[in-house]
């Protein structure tokens, strides 16, 4: 069970870590222009995290259900997972391009920060917006290959997408010195270069493939996928997996506002922490991954041993990498953040935060393990209901410590920012804790 956990989390690490990787790039070129451009590549992406996050259940949807018709041998099914996934997608996209000038100024309301800093994050939105229809596309793709137990397809399509934003953006900011604007440029050619390997991909798998090489030419499967009958089931998952995902944004989207609220130079400090959360969350996410992959699989082949196991060495696995993290962030901290600015009145003034770097880990692993198996388990419910509930503990926690100390006491900057991180690390912790003890009734029962 190792060897198939590795084989399938492995190569879902590299394709994660590129992510993190990529932003660490962007960060790190724009950070060595100045804390007005860290500030803005940082709203900027945070208006992108908003948007895209809430449509991630393209992926994980499409990965659970995937996975359970692998288990189960329906190729039928499978490949109509595939064709309504795209189809969302592409409808999404479009709807997000006609409407960007009103999502533009819902951000400036639910962002704040300098004139400069907002200018900035605007023109990076007007450019990068125009990936959309690529980048969604490439969700539903990635989630239906990591479905089919396969993880090192969508782990070449990032690479290869990693290669070219990083390659495009280093000309365009560096060379070319288009600003922030190159950077988002890059993004759009990166994306639409990944969708182009992934199309190729998916052609060549299907040609290949004697299971998915009959249904092609099959009409009728078209014509099925796109069913309401047939999608329900695909929108009521996906409808509690939206859910959810709004809470995640909602909370990662407060805390850049919150921290733009505080002060320019918090906003660039938390956003260089938020890095160590991401690098860790990435990886983590691999592992995830693989959740999803085997316990769809194990879940629709009925084999309840199999799955009891895989979750068992998961969270295990979870452990170690939690110490291994921990150990690293308190030895490597400060070069860290050296690799993303040189402002050194920044990395000293992040230097009064980073105990919150060291106790993300052990807070935060059993979340993303969670997530994995249950998106496997199509078990969205309990999913949902968790973020439901941290959520709430998330802002209740934020704004009752912060009006009690306003009250008590002066509520200086360095107070504020750390009642933020106190509360993100309770969001965390009670995710991973109330989807764990759901376990047994909503994993388990479904392989009986």
């Amino acid at each position: 069970m190792n060897k198939r956990i590795l084989g399938l989390a492995l190569p879902n690490i590299i394709t994660n870590i590129t992510v993190p990787l990529l932003g660490m790039v962007d960060m790190a070129i724009v950070g060595h222009l100045s804390s007005t451009h860290i500030g803005a590549i940082t709203i900027g992406t945070s208006i992108f995290n908003l948007i895209y996050w809430n449509f991630g259940f393209l992926r994980m949807g499409t990965s659970g259900f995937t996975a359970q018709a692998f288990g189960a041998h329906r190729w039928d099914e499978a490949v109509k997972i595939l064709i309504r996934a795209c189809a969302i997608a592409l409808a999404i996209a479009l709807l997000l391009i006609v409407l960007q000038w009103p999502v533009s100024r819902l951000a400036l309301v639910i962002f704040e920060g300098g004139q400069e800093v907002l200018r900035l994050a605007l023109v990076y939105f007007f450019i990068r917006i125009w990936a959309a229809p690529a980048t969604l596309g490439l969700y539903a793709i990635k989630g239906w290959f990591i479905g089919m137990q396969d993880s090192k397809t969508p782990m070449w399509i990032a690479i290869f997408l990693n290669c070219v934003n990083i390659a495009t953006s280093l000309l365009f900011v560096l060379v070319l010195h288009w600003d922030i604007a190159g950077v988002a440029l890059g993004t759009v050619i990166a994306n639409y270069s990944g969708l182009a390997l992934a199309l190729f991909f998916l052609r060549r798998k299907f040609h290949r493939d004697q299971h998915l090489s009959i249904l092609t030419s099959q009409f009728s499967i078209l014509k099925d996928a796109l069913r309401w009958k047939e999608m329900r089931r695909f929108f009521k998952v996906n409808g509690d997996i939206f859910l959810r995902t709004v809470c995640l944004s909602a909370v990662f989207t407060f805390i850049t506002a919150a921290s733009g609220r505080i002060g320019d130079q918090v906003l660039a400090i938390d956003a260089l922490l938020l890095q160590f959360f991401t690098l860790f969350s990435y990886i983590m996410d691999g592992f995830a991954y693989a959740g999803e992959s085997l316990v769809g699989r194990y879940i629709g082949a009925r084999q309840l041993r199999n799955l009891r196991s895989a979750v068992r060495l998961l969270l295990l696995w979870g452990l170690v990498l939690t110490a291994v993290f921990t150990l690293l962030y308190a030895l490597f901290s400060q070069q860290f953040l050296h690799l993303f600015t040189s402002d050194q009145t920044l990395i000293a003034a992040a230097g009064d935060y980073l105990f919150w770097v060291l106790v993300t880990p052990p807070c935060g692993f059993a979340a993303f393990l969670f997530d994995g198996i249950f998106i496997g388990a199509t078990a969205s419910r309990t999913m949902r209901n968790a973020m439901f509930i941290a959520t709430a503990a998330f802002f209740l926690l934020y704004f009752g410590l912060k009006t009690a100390v306003n009250e008590q006491w002066t509520l200086t900057t360095h107070t504020w920012n750390n009642i933020l991180w106190l509360s993100f690390m309770v969001y965390l912790t009670l995710r991973g804790l109330l989807q764990g003890l759901r376990v047994r009734k909503d994993i388990y029962s479904q392989a009986l």
